[in-house]
């Protein structure tokens, strides 16, 4: 029974971040950085806001040795566990997210 909480828990968190009402046609805020905001959006859950959470099994983004074609190709078509984000975010939303992410393991 406590499993099975943990795991709908989960699983409701997930669904709450993936559908949180940014898309490619509602603009995100005015101001600041494009891939920042959509990193907080949509992967900060797992990642968290440093990208060195790893919860349910996610990378330590800051510690990637994947080139930035990887990382667009994986964030594209999603990863073990990871979901793809080819019909969630644009192209060029995805490559923003990525330049973000690149930067995080940069500031280490």
């Amino acid at each position: 029974m406590r499993r099975s909480l943990i795991t709908l828990t989960a699983l409701a968190l997930m669904v709450l971040a993936c559908g949180n009402g940014a898309s490619a046609e509602a603009p995100l805020e005015t101001g600041g950085d494009q891939g920042a905001q959509l990193f907080r959006l949509h992967c900060t859950l797992c990642h968290g806001k440093d990208g060195r959470l790893g919860f349910n099994g996610a990378k330590d983004l800051t510690a990637s040795a994947l080139s930035r074609a990887e990382m667009i190709a994986q964030v594209t078509n999603g990863k073990g566990k990871m979901m793809p984000y080819k019909n969630v975010l644009t192209a060029k939303e995805i490559e923003a997210v990525v330049d973000y992410t690149r930067k995080l393991g940069q500031a280490r």
